[in-house]
């Protein structure tokens, strides 16, 4: 069968990763196909740490690039639907919750300091 031995789990890691899934899927994948309760107590680290350290990792953090993808479904839903003020506030909050993210990025050396966020840069990201 297979074991799961932290260096098994790791590899295991690193092959989900490179045939494109997110950290997310590589837990839930691993989790579902593999009976591994969590990397983190298998392995000692962190899927996206581990996906870091083997030079994998996207641009942007992940939960960011959620987020992103998020407030441009809700842009482009407000460019058709101008009266829509509940997804407007959607919008707003998702734009909050990116602005307090990126602040912790940038004070965590993750984004560079200059980094800015606006809609049409998300567009253009991850679009």
């Amino acid at each position: 069968g297979w074991a799961p031995t932290p260096k098994k789990v790791e590899a295991r890691v690193l092959k989900l990763a490179k045939s494109g899934l997110s950290t997310a899927e590589i837990g839930t994948q691993l989790r579902d196909a593999y009976g591994v309760p969590s990397v983190k107590l298998a392995t000692g680290k962190a899927v996206a740490a581990i996906v870091r350290d083997a030079g994998l990792a996207p641009d942007l953090p992940e939960d960011l690039s959620n987020l992103m993808r998020k407030a441009v479904r809700l842009g482009e839903h407000l460019e058709s639907n101008r009266k829509d003020v509940h997804n407007r506030r959607a919008l707003q909050l998702t734009e909050s919750k990116i602005l307090r993210l990126v602040r912790y990025y940038k004070r965590n050396s993750v984004l560079p300091d200059d980094w800015k966020y606006t809609l049409a840069n998300a567009k253009l990201l991850v679009g």
